[in-house]
């Protein structure tokens, strides 16, 4: 609020003093960038909800094609299932570093992270390329392309993660454990989690339930 004074002189013209404004507690709430973030995370499980849903009805459609059991590679998808899982156990160290006020710690546990993240997008890409080579892509049947569409989003978000977590180390080796960092390093574990959880998702609808007669 601001205060007005009036003219000290009767009928001369109103003078305004330069405002006061009076802030009695914190202007933003502080759990607001996290709240903010969950509502994010709600609308990307609704993107996968979508892309779960369109694969429950196409991923039969096999169009004369080959159908899952034919396709997929169930070692190479369980190894890159257990990259993606190990990196969400390393995140974890580097938030209880965090915790301890540990920046070293904190940032060798994310580079290890993002390793492990490039480990997983890796083979993703390598089993892309092979099935695109065995003439089993995107364009091939209904149910290839939902399959494409489903996992590549992940990988997509994961990528998306894994340049976060360059950009957050960066701001790290500037700044420190600043709360901003702190922050940061909430939502980046978060949305980490979340892909977690999302490829658990996938690898048991997918991959398991597609390998099956």
């Amino acid at each position: 609020m601001s205060d007005t004074l009036a003219s000290a002189e009767p009928g001369g013209p109103p003078q305004t003093a330069e405002p006061l404004f009076h802030v009695t507690g914190e202007h933003h709430p502080q759990n607001g960038t996290l709240l903010g973030f969950w509502v994010y995370l709600m609308s990307d499980c609704l993107i996968f909800a979508c892309l779960f849903a369109t694969y429950g009805v196409l991923g039969r459609n096999y169009a004369g094609g080959p159908t899952g059991a034919e396709l997929f590679d169930l070692p190479l998808v369980a190894a890159n299932t257990s990259l993606l899982l190990l990196s969400s156990i390393t995140y974890g160290f580097a938030m209880l570093e965090m915790q301890r006020r540990r920046l070293g710690g904190v940032q060798a546990w994310l580079a290890v992270t993002g390793l492990l993240g490039l480990g997983f997008l890796s083979l993703e890409m390598y089993e892309f390329a092979h099935l695109i080579a065995e003439g089993a892509g995107p364009g091939r049947s209904a149910f290839l392309s939902s399959f494409f569409t489903l996992v590549g989003t992940h990988g997509l978000h994961v990528t998306f993660g894994i340049v976060w977590l360059v950009t957050l180390m960066v701001q790290l080796r500037a700044h420190g454990l600043i709360p901003a960092n702190r922050r940061r390093l909430m939502c980046l574990s978060m949305f980490w989690h979340f892909l977690d959880l999302i490829w658990v998702g996938v690898f048991t609808f997918v991959y398991l339930m597609g390998v099956l007669p």
